[in-house]
């Protein structure tokens, strides 16, 4: 990435115009950015940024290529992602749980109300809390025993294995006798996530942990204490089914919104896990994130494909379903947008946004 994008700061707003998505007139909003928003201590591809409520950033990084190691007994899979904390000015204060067990794969970080912080992670299938000073909280899912082997010279693909555990039922197939059936992508019940993408919690604190960038679609709830209490959604394309499960969000009213990028739509849940919505005309959701204003509002990125850049708008919906308006596109420079992988937008017209292709983190105003 060129050094002059890392200094530039777009003063002017974009001019005003307009976009039919699906028979609806979308108003293109006039936004200002700065890309100069942190130094990072290394860069790589940024998965996720949060802000907790003292206005300090966090970023969760891709600096590095996920390795393993065979041991005596099981296969040391690590990798080097790391999750870096910054002040509301963009300086850097330190890194969190530096070399941590769980860093393999960086998707996504989150804030919750008391300031703890979770680092989704899809190549580990964790996701893990800390508190706001970055000491251990609690940790949800679990390494994977074996790991695909490269085809090399004298080395055939396969799987290894150091601790064999028994085969889980194939999704759809026949399960033992007297046993169910598992429906395709539904996973298993509790927290054995398939790279989980992001998490985000209703006012009692409990949990909701996006299960979908592998072979799951769900969502999967867990009480405060951490305790699985149910999980919602399998592979499909009709209401309440998944493809691709990139994003969650819970407003202040308990509902769920998970965005269905495979499906090309949000779709809205209520705070008991039944379809109520969809909302479409808004491309591929990956990265969502509802705001704290009264009405709240929900903004969703249409992130372009990594081989190309004909996407990359982002969306402000009215929580009916409504679409305020876009503005943005795919590019390079200051204030275009280079598969946007994680958003956060505790005020209404302020977002930060986690760019994978650009290697940064953009603060970007809305205009009203």
């Amino acid at each position: 990435m060129k050094r002059f994008l890392r200094s530039a700061v777009v003063a002017g707003a974009v001019a005003i115009g307009a976009t039919v998505v699906t028979g609806q007139v979308v108003p293109e909003l006039a936004y200002d950015a700065n890309v100069d928003v942190v130094q990072f201590p290394v860069y790589g591809e940024v998965a996720g940024v949060a802000t907790d409520s003292r206005g300090n950033i966090y970023a969760y990084v891709r600096a590095g290529m996920p390795t393993a190691t065979l041991g005596h007994e099981r296969t040391f899979y690590h990798g080097h992602s790391r999750l870096f904390k910054f002040d509301s000015t963009g300086k850097f204060i330190r890194e969190v749980a530096n070399g941590t067990y769980a860093a393999d794969f960086a998707q996504n970080v989150r804030v919750d109300a008391k300031d703890n912080v979770w680092m989704v992670d899809a190549g580990s299938n964790m996701v893990v809390q800390y508190d706001s000073e970055g000491r251990f909280v609690q940790v949800y899912g679990r390494k994977p025993e074996s790991i695909p082997v490269r085809p090399g010279p004298g080395v055939p693909a396969r799987a290894i294995d150091p601790l064999p555990m028994p085969a889980p039922v194939a999704p759809g197939a026949a399960a033992a006798p007297g046993m169910p059936a598992v429906p395709p992508g539904t996973g298993v019940r509790g927290d054995s996530f398939n790279r989980p993408t992001d998490v985000a919690w209703d006012k009692a604190g409990n949990a909701y942990i996006a299960d979908g960038f592998g072979n799951n679609n769900r969502i999967a709830k867990f009480g405060p204490d951490g305790n699985f209490i149910d999980s919602w959604g399998r592979t499909g394309s009709n209401p309440g089914e998944f493809n691709g499960v990139r994003g969650v969000a819970v407003d202040a009213a308990g509902n769920i919104y998970v965005a269905d990028a495979g499906n090309r739509r949000i779709q809205v849940l209520n705070p008991q896990g039944k379809y109520l919505r969809a909302i479409t005309g808004v491309g591929a959701p990956m990265a969502i994130c509802l705001t704290n204003s009264s009405p709240q509002y929900l903004y969703s990125s249409n992130s372009n494909d990594p081989e190309r850049l004909d996407n990359g708008e982002i969306y402000k919906i009215a929580l009916n379903g409504s679409i305020v308006g876009r503005f943005g596109r795919a590019g390079k420079i200051a204030r275009e947008f280079s598969v946007v992988n994680g958003l956060d937008c505790r005020s209404d017209n302020n977002l930060l946004v986690a760019e994978i292709g650009n290697w940064r983190v953009q603060r970007v105003t809305v205009k009203r």
